[in-house]
C-alpha cells in the first residue's frame, strides 16, 4: 500500500483511538472543553470591543498574554532535557520517555501561538507574517526570527512524533540515519527559541530592567526547571494510569538535571541582584518596584519574594538525593519550581520591565477577567492536545494500537515491531 494512503489512514485511526476512553477520560475532556468554550467567548468579546477590555494600556503594552507566552516557550524548549541524556549520552532508561517530552513541546507551542494571537489587536493581519504573501522583515526583525525558530521547532517536533508513531504502528524499524539527526537538530533549535525570545526583551534599550546580557542564559536555565517539572508530574501520572514503562531512574535523572539548572538560575539571579543593588543607578527603580515597592506602589512585592522563595525551596528539595527520590517531596518541589518560574517570567518580568514607564509614570497592571478567561481557554487547548496525543502514543508504544492487531503478537520481534513501551535505541 502506498505511504500516501497509509499515512491518512494512520491519522484517522489515531484520531478515533484518541477519542475513546473511560468515564474519567471523558470527564477530563469535558472539563477542558468547558474551559475552552469559556475562553473562546471571552476572545470573541475582545475581538468585538478591542484590547480595551484588557488591562493593557500605553504604559504596560505587554501583560498576561505575553507573560504566558514567554513562560510556555521555556516549557517547549525544556523537552531537550530528556533528549540530551538519551541521544547525546545514549542513556537508555530515558529514551523511553523522549517522545512524551516532544509531545509536551508541541502542546506548549500550540499555547504559545494562541497567546500571541490573543495579544494581537488585529489578528486578521496575521497573513503579513507569511513569506512572499506578506512581509516578514526577516532577518532584520527579531520578532521575525522568533516566528521562524518557533515554527521550525514546531515542525521538527511534529515530524519526530509522527515518524516514530507511524513506524511503530506499522511494526517497521526506525531509520536511525533519519531519526537521530532530526532529534539532535532539535537541541540547538530548542535553545534558539528561548534565546531569541530573550533577545526580543534584551534588545529594547529603553527598558533597562531587561537590558542585561545574562537574560538569555537566565531564560534557558529557568526553562530547564519549569518544563521538566511538568514532565515529572506527567510521567508519574502515566506510570499509574497506563501500561507504558517509565523507569524511576529516568524520573530521578531528570530531577538531578533540574537541580543543576536551578542552581544556575539562582546564581544568575544573584548576579543580577548584585548589579542592581551595588551599582544603585536610577535604573534600579524597576528592581525596587518588584521587590520593595516604589512610592507606595507595592502590588508586585509579594509576587517577587514568592518567586524567589519557591525557587530556593525547590532547589533545596532537589539538591538532596533522598528528597528528590521521594514521590511526595519530589512533587512538592515540582509545584514549587513551576510556581516560582511562572511568576518570574510573568508578573516578575513583564510588569517591572514596563513600570515605571519611560516617563516615570506608575500604572498598576492587573489582568482583567477577560484576559484570565482567554488564558484558561489557551491552557485548556494545550492540555487537550497533550491528552489526545499522549493517549495515541501510549496506545502505540504499549502495543494496544497496532495495524491489523490489538497488540504485538509473538512474532512481533521477527517483524521488527518495537516491544511495548519502547522507543528507538
Amino acid at each position: 500500500m502506498s505511504k500516501l494512503i497509509e499515512f491518512p489512514k494512520f491519522v484517522l485511526t489515531a484520531l478515533r483511538y484518541s477519542l475513546t476512553g473511560g468515564r474519567y477520560f471523558y470527564l477530563w475532556l469535558t472539563f477542558l472543553c468547558g474551559l475552552f468554550v469559556w475562553g473562546v467567548t471571552a476572545y470573541v468579546e475582545q475581538l468585538s470591543n478591542g484590547l480595551i477590555v484588557t488591562a493593557m494600556r500605553d504604559q504596560v503594552s505587554w501583560g498576561f498574554y505575553i507573560g504566558n507566552f514567554t513562560f510556555l516557550v521555556g516549557v517547549a524548549a525544556a523537552a531537550i532535557i530528556v533528549v540530551i541524556p538519551a541521544y547525546v549520552y545514549n542513556w537508555k532508561p530515558i529514551k523511553e520517555v523522549v517522545i512524551l517530552g516532544e509531545i509536551l513541546a508541541i502542546s506548549a507551542l500550540v499555547m504559545c501561538m494562541i497567546f500571541v494571537l490573543a495579544d494581537m489587536g488585529r489578528p486578521d493581519r496575521v497573513w503579513h507574517l507569511i513569506p512572499r504573501i506578506g512581509r516578514l522583515n526577516w532577518p532584520s526583525s527579531l520578532l521575525a526570527w522568533d516566528v521562524v525558530v518557533l515554527n521550525l521547532y514546531f515542525a521538527i517536533n511534529i515530524a519526530i512524533v509522527l515518524y516514530v508513531l507511524f513506524k511503530t504502528y506499522h511494526g517497521r524499524p526506525i531509520n536511525h540515519k533519519f531519526f537521530v539527526p532530526l532529534v539532535l537538530i532539535s537541541i540547538p533549535v530548542a535553545i534558539s527559541i528561548h534565546t531569541v525570545t530573550a533577545f526580543i526583551y534584551n534588545g529594547l534599550a529603553s527598558r533597562p530592567f531587561w537590558n542585561a546580557s545574562i537574560l538569555a542564559p537566565r531564560f534557558i536555565a529557568s526553562a530547564f526547571c519549569s518544563g521538566p517539572a511538568i514532565l515529572l508530574i506527567l510521567f508519574q501520572i502515566l506510570q499509574r494510569t497506563t501500561k507504558i514503562e517509565i523507569k524511576d531512574e529516568a524520573i530521578w535523572k531528570v530531577a538531578e538535571l533540574m537541580a543543576y539548572a536551578m542552581f544556575i538560575n539562582l546564581f544568575l539571579l544573584g548576579a543580577e541582584v548584585f548589579k542592581e543593588v551595588y551599582s544603585a543607578t536610577e535604573h534600579r527603580v524597576h528592581f525596587d518596584y518588584l521587590f520593595v515597592g516604589v512610592h507606595g506602589h507595592n502590588a508586585l512585592v509579594p509576587y517577587g519574594w514568592s518567586a524567589v522563595a519557591c525557587s530556593v525551596a525547590a532547589f533545596l528539595l532537589f539538591l538532596i538525593p533522598a528528597t528528590r527520590r521521594n514521590p511526595i517531596t519530589l512533587n512538592i518541589g515540582c509545584l514549587l519550581i513551576y510556581s516560582g518560574v511562572y511568576i518570574e517570567k510573568g508578573m516578575g518580568l513583564i510588569i517591572p520591565g514596563m513600570t515605571p514607564d519611560t516617563l516615570g509614570e506608575i500604572y498598576a497592571y492587573v489582568p482583567t477577567m477577560t484576559e484570565v478567561r482567554v488564558g484558561a481557554g489557551a491552557f485548556a487547548t494545550g492540555f487537550i492536545v497533550y491528552t489526545l496525543m499522549t493517549k495515541v502514543a501510549v496506545g502505540i508504544l504499549t502495543g494496544n494500537l497496532r495495524r491489523g492487531a490489538a497488540g504485538a503478537g509473538p512474532g512481533a520481534a521477527a517483524m521488527g515491531v518495537q516491544p511495548p513501551g519502547s522507543l528507538p535505541a
